[in-house]
């Protein structure tokens, strides 16, 4: 029978390593809470506080975190396939290494969050990532469409076949980027792209 947590107060306590395949921890305060290497796949943290959780190298493929707070969150190398981030807060947390594939994002705010080398191919639409720390990032097919990407710093990031139509890009840092495809058949040109850093370097811009 699944671990039952929903709406408990849960702050600082110590989940790493454990098994909470499927547990509804629904509402629950984790403030602080060590989840590191736990397994949450498939758990409910809908509306959860996360603020400075540890959840590096965390099993939280297909989790529901939408609307959840995961401020200053360490998630460095966890798994977040197909997981739903529906407007989670995500703004300051590390990303580093952590796998998005598939994963629902839309509306999330990622501002100042860490994700070089992440794995991205993900919906983002209306996504915040102002500031967002993206070096290196594989964004490769991910759904960017409305995002706001001001002051990003994308350098060495792949975005190939990415969806940019209507994102905010204005002062980002496109340098080295890859961007084969990006805009192709979606009405953005160069002249669109005024204030974006390294465009000189950028592969696979259509004019």
């Amino acid at each position: 029978m699944p671990i039952n947590y929903s709406r408990q107060d849960l702050r600082g306590r110590d989940f790493s390593g454990n098994d909470l395949t499927n547990a509804d921890l629904t509402g629950a305060n984790l403030t602080r809470a060590n989840l590191g290497g736990a397994n949450l796949t498939r758990a409910n943290l809908g509306s959860a506080n996360l603020g400075s959780a540890n959840l590096e190298g965390a099993n939280l493929e297909g989790a529901n975190l939408s609307f959840a707070n995961l401020n200053n969150a360490n998630l460095i190398g966890a798994n977040l396939t197909r997981a739903d981030l529906y407007r989670a807060d995500l703004s300051g947390a590390d990303l580093f290494r952590a796998d998005l594939g598939g994963a629902n994002l839309g509306g999330a705010n990622l501002s100042g969050a860490r994700l070089p080398r992440a794995m991205l191919s993900a919906r983002l639409s209306g996504a915040n990532l102002s500031g967002a720390r993206l070096s290196g990032a594989n964004l490769v097919s991910a759904d960017l469409s409305g995002a706001n990407l001001s002051n990003a710093n994308l350098k060495g990031a792949d975005l190939l076949r990415a969806d940019l139509s209507g994102a905010d890009l204005s002062g980002a840092d496109f340098t080295d980027v890859r961007l084969a495809y990006a805009f192709r058949h979606r009405g953005i040109s160069r002249a669109d792209l005024e204030g974006v850093i390294g465009l000189d370097t950028v592969t696979g811009l259509v004019d």
